[in-house]
């Protein structure tokens, strides 16, 4: 097992990447404190991976806000007396013109997405310093490596999750701490089947897709677990200040594959 005893909290941990970290770092052995803003969401993940002999609990938090977060951790000192990786998962996905973006717009998606990771990450701090060892992995975006229009708070704060990220593993390295950001694509999440569903065309709608994703498929939950699993664990040591993209090759592509045939260019 790549996670055997290995207390981990999970933040954003009732839906989509959150529930495919969940699961898997509890099929290597984690002892998983999932937290979440919705109860009764997160209750039924803890429930599961207890039920197929997981360890897990569930622990309410809004990540936004510092004083929920420092109670979250103490929870879990409390319930296992140490904490050896961190997962900050949770986020808000936006998109909006940006001349229709308000303040509170922006506020709301930098709150939970950078600011809730820099709580997180703060409150998790000395008790890593305490044991003398601690891992965090950021859930970040392909986004990070190119953009869309429309996701500016979005993007800014995924973005300032990669600086953070970088500039913390420098900070922390001769002290055994190690940070990653582990960025997805296109994944099999509520958002996928959004896309799906507002579609007129369903065949046009994959073709497009599979036109920007070299392996043509979108990922799972669970691919995005394993990657962080392996970012966890000690497989990963001497990575820290490493951004991962996890995205079926989308950001390596340079332009959509063409919907024409070409006839062979063999150079002179």
């Amino acid at each position: 097992m790549l996670l055997k005893d290995k207390v981990t909290i999970v933040t954003g941990a009732s839906s989509g990447i959150g529930i495919g970290i969940v699961e898997v770092f509890a099929e290597e052995g984690a002892k998983v404190v999932c937290v979440a803003r919705r109860e009764k969401q997160g209750q039924a993940v803890a429930a599961s991976i207890r039920e197929k002999g997981g360890e897990a609990v569930f622990v309410r938090c809004d990540v936004s806000q510092s004083d929920q977060v420092d109670a979250m951790v103490k929870t879990a000192l409390d319930k296992y007396g140490r904490i050896d990786a961190l997962i900050n998962n949770a986020g808000v996905n936006f998109v909006k013109a940006f001349e229709e973006l308000t303040t509170e717009e922006w506020d709301r998606v930098i709150g939970v997405d950078l600011r809730g990771t820099f709580l997180c990450t703060r409150a998790c701090i000395d008790p890593f310093l305490k044991q003398g060892s601690g891992n965090v992995v950021n859930i970040a975006t392909v986004h990070t490596g190119a953009c869309l229009p429309g996701a500016a708070p979005y993007d800014a704060a995924k973005w300032g999750m990669v600086g953070l990220t970088k500039s913390l593993a420098v900070e922390f390295a001769s002290r055994n701490i190690r940070f990653n950001c582990l960025s997805p694509g296109l994944i099999d999440t509520q958002i996928w089947q959004d896309i799906q569903d507002v579609a007129e065309d369903m065949d046009a709608c994959h073709k497009h897709w599979w036109s920007n994703i070299p392996m043509a498929r979108v990922g799972t939950c669970r691919e995005m677990g394993q990657a962080a699993a392996f970012l966890a664990s000690d497989k990963a040591s001497y990575i820290t200040g490493a951004n991962l993209f996890a995205d079926g090759g989308m950001t390596s592509l340079l332009v959509s594959k063409e919907s024409y045939k070409s006839k062979v260019l063999e150079g002179k």
